[in-house]
């Protein structure tokens, strides 16, 4: 449709048809997308009372080139927005793990975090335990055991991204 429309001599009565075409089908695949996030949000939202999910800045990541089409298709942010309504009406928690923690280099078992952790690297062995972990199972284990122990302790105690230590350094007398 969206082709057929592009060839169309401006201002033409063909033109306007095929816009009122290709509006119809951007509504019907919107319409589909809404509905599937419904759903689904429903689906989780009536198996769970709290939620964890990861911050993730999505602005940022539709700058990529190469992701930005199938990032913009899933709508994210709009599935966030409908858990958190709908956690909100069911007296739910909906719990948002902040963007710079390091869920998917962090090993669940022992919490030894790598140093880097390169996109391309779907697998990989903790160099303390020797457990091997899948790059995005592990980071969903670890984005819950972050959401419970941000339950557990008040909401307060953030982890520090770079790897610090939480507690100041002693003072030496």
């Amino acid at each position: 449709m969206q082709k057929k429309f592009a060839r169309k001599v401006k201002g033409s009565h063909s033109k306007n048809k095929y816009k009122k075409l290709v509006d119809s089908v951007y509504e019907r695949v919107s319409n589909s997308r809404q509905d599937f996030l419904h759903k689904l949000s429903r689906k989780l939202v009536d198996e769970s009372q709290i939620i964890v999910v990861e911050n993730l800045h999505f602005l940022g990541m539709v700058r990529n080139r190469k992701l930005s089409k199938s990032i913009s298709d899933v709508g994210w942010g709009m599935f966030i927005n409908f858990l958190d309504y709908k956690l909100k009406l069911k007296d739910g928690q909906l719990v948002e793990i902040g963007r710079f923690f390091p869920s998917s280099k962090t090993c669940s078992c022992c919490s030894h975090v790598l140093d880097e952790l390169t996109l391309d690297i779907r697998e990989w062995d903790c160099p303390k335990c020797n457990t091997h972990h899948d790059r995005d199972g592990n980071a969903a284990l670890n984005i819950r055991n972050e959401g419970i122990r941000i339950l557990s302790t008040g909401g307060g105690n953030p982890v520090l991204a770079d790897g610090g230590c939480v507690r100041p350094p002693a003072r030496s007398e």
